[in-house]
């Protein structure tokens, strides 16, 4: 009678000892809670649509740098300074867009180290968007202030070698040749206006 009551306590004993591992069963519920998180992470906001930098819906794309022939009009100088004339001319086959101001700054000879500050934007004209069909033109006025107009040791005055000119909205440079003399410090001596239609030289 005692043993059999021993081999029955021992029974049960063995039933307790195997139901932690059963309990031990949710294991997939918590895997797949810790799953939701990473399907969250792993949506992504859509990448933004390519555009046409112009503010036109259904205009002609930018003009782009390898479209454009860009040029300095004869120079008109004024009482302590001078106004040059930066043309585009669209060169490529088809109509594109220039809308807003280019970037200019002067430069020195190869590698093309920046002269002083870059061209501040003028508001002397209105932004408006520019459409130009293949040959024809847009210009911006670009003013040189002469830095002789300020003291030799908060100007430091030097001769640049090249204008270099951003077209609207493009980040391919084209080099022009000049030897305007600009502040080497933080003076502003370049303003820039927005594009318009046209060369800027009357004759």
């Amino acid at each position: 009678m005692v043993a059999a009551l021993i081999c029955v306590a021992m029974a049960a004993g063995c039933a307790s000892s195997s139901s932690p591992s059963s309990s031990s069963s949710p294991a997939p519920a918590s895997s797949a809670s810790s799953s939701s998180p990473a399907a969250a992470g792993g949506t992504t906001a859509p990448a933004p649509p390519a555009t046409s930098q112009s503010p036109a819906g259904g205009g002609p794309l930018a003009c782009a740098t390898s479209d454009l022939k860009v040029t300095l009009g004869a120079p008109n100088g004024y009482a302590g300074g001078v106004y040059e004339t930066i043309v585009f001319t669209n060169t490529s086959g088809a109509a594109c867009s220039l809308y807003g101001y280019p970037g200019v700054s002067l430069v020195s000879a190869p590698p093309y180290m920046q002269i002083g500050l870059a061209a501040k934007r003028s508001g002397t004209v209105p932004v408006k968007l520019i459409v130009l069909t293949s040959g024809t033109s847009a210009y911006a006025l670009l003013q040189v202030v002469d830095a002789l107009n300020f003291g030799t040791a908060s100007c430091s005055p030097t001769k640049a070698a090249f204008l270099r000119v951003y077209p609207p909205n493009q980040t391919v440079p084209v080099y022009l040749p000049d030897t305007s003399e600009i502040c080497a410090q933080p003076v502003q001596t370049l303003f820039i206006s927005a594009v318009q239609p046209g060369t800027g030289n009357p004759s």
